[in-house]
């Protein structure tokens, strides 16, 4: 064996030696599409739809085509978080940081990262990644969106209309989605939501039945308006015969069964057991004593629901078929549908708002917290309470 060779052979064995230690495996890319960039933007997608696997797969290929660009890792922080490994999230961050020449979109990783955790002065960290990467780059669009989603979880939301006003200003990314948000904000704003479950639920765009009682109880403080009003409550629990009921008294204790056995564990079931001694039309248990707190509304049932409330503490029971017999006003609402009244009733009072451009009611939709919020703040306004 020449020398020549020996030192080629030996080179070859340093190299790999030092491909090791590296741990991170350079792969070549197999088209012009498979770049970091092309994968970390598909990750993201993943991730937005809620495929954490499949988002890490694309993530992995990033970092193995550039083991040395930040995407990647990014990538990988925010996969982590969903996940809640916010060890792994962390490592993987700093790690985006340390390849990040320009330390702008590391840092918006970091941003959505602690806004995920909301860890110990988690919003304070964010504002200082704010400005870290604002001074670099005041033009970033995505820094001021993902500012703004920290502001808004965290309810200042003065603070996130201006995040989110800045980002339809400079009209580069984001800009549907600025909108979009902008809108909510506004909404939740002008409802202004006065308890802290009230703000929690401002931001949920689906809301259930647990979700309604909350706002119901909370919000509109349900109990005391129908003992100031003198709504009437009825009783609508099963009764055992007289006779039977005497017997029954003479020779065993009577156990009375729970007017709904599945809300045992629910974080809101104070306000569910509110709702259910009050007897709201479309918030009663079924006949199998279930509540079914996690069953999402939709539009229509939450028409029924603020149409009930109304009639009991205005008084008003015409209210209830005033406009039975009528012709509709929306074209995907006719006038035999179930909740048509309701609709009728709540929109003609602007509680809820029809589509302005289509004119629909989009009775099936599900109810955003800040639509249910803005309802119960107007509702409150035409009742003065």
């Amino acid at each position: 064996m020449t020398i020549h060779l020996k030192r080629i052979m030996l080179f070859a064995a340093v190299l790999a030696v030092l491909a090791a230690g590296c741990g991170t495996k350079t792969v070549p890319p197999t088209s012009v599409l498979d770049t970091p960039d092309y994968h970390y933007r598909n990750g993201l997608k993943y991730l937005d739809s809620n495929q954490i696997d499949e988002a890490m797969k694309s993530f992995d290929r990033a970092v193995a085509i550039a083991p040395k660009s930040p995407l990647g890792y990014i990538g990988k922080g925010l996969a982590f978080g969903k996940k809640g490994d916010f060890k792994a999230a962390f490592e993987n961050m700093d790690k985006a940081r340390g390849y990040d020449e320009k330390g702008v979109e590391s840092r918006i990783g970091m941003i959505r990262l602690l806004s995920m955790q909301r860890g110990e002065d988690w919003l304070k960290k964010t504002e200082k990644e704010f400005k870290s990467a604002q001074d670099k780059d005041p033009g970033s669009a995505p820094l001021h969106y993902y500012m703004g989603l920290a502001y808004k979880v965290s309810f200042d939301f003065d603070k996130a209309a201006n995040m989110f006003r800045r980002v339809i200003e400079l009209n580069k990314e984001f800009t549907a989605e600025a909108n979009a948000e902008w809108a909510t904000i506004q909404k939740i704003q002008r409802a202004a939501p006065g308890s802290v479950i009230g703000k929690q639920i401002a931001l949920i765009d689906r809301l259930d039945r647990a979700d309604i009682a909350a706002l119901f109880v909370q919000e509109m403080d349900l109990e005391k308006l129908f003992t100031k009003r003198g709504a009437k409550t009825y009783d609508t629990t099963f009764k055992a015969p007289e006779e039977a009921t005497a017997s029954a008294m003479t020779t065993e204790t009577v156990v009375k069964m729970e007017a709904a056995t599945d809300i045992k564990d629910n974080w809101l079931k104070p306000s569910i057991d509110t709702v259910l001694k009050l007897h709201v039309r479309g918030l009663e248990a079924g006949p199998n004593h279930t509540f079914e707190p996690d069953k999402l509304i939709t539009r229509a049932e939450f028409a029924l629901m603020l149409e009930d409330v109304l009639v009991r503490v205005s008084g008003d029971e015409k209210l209830a078929t005033k406009y039975v017999g009528s012709a509709s006003l929306f074209p995907d609402v006719r006038s035999d549908h179930y909740a048509f009244n309701a609709i009728m009733v709540v929109t003609s009072r602007g509680f809820i708002e029809a589509d302005k451009a289509t004119g629909e009611f989009r009775p099936g939709d599900p109810v955003s917290g800040a639509d249910a919020l803005l309802a119960i703040r107007e509702f409150k306004n035409q009742l003065k309470f």
